[in-house]
């Protein structure tokens, strides 16, 4: 049997697994999310709140970008 090749599927329009269309052009890049948080006697509930509201905007882009692309369900 003949595997797939990237000549294969330069052509193809669509992509489709189990009736879910699947993208060909990939979604933008999005931000890795920090890492960097030091929790110590400094670090205050402002703080807090900003590291935990951008890993919420990280999560939401991430489900955008699977929502896109047909890989899960629109909320």
């Amino acid at each position: 049997m003949m595997g797939v090749t990237n000549y294969d599927i330069v052509d193809v329009d669509e992509v489709r697994i189990n009736g879910v269309t699947i993208a060909k052009t990939p979604a933008t890049h999005i931000a890795d999310a920090s890492v960097a948080h030091a929790l110590n006697a400094t670090f205050n509930d402002t703080e807090v709140e900003a590291a935990l509201n951008a890993l919420g905007t990280k999560i939401n882009a991430i489900l955008a970008a699977l929502e896109n692309y047909g890989v899960v369900a629109k909320s």
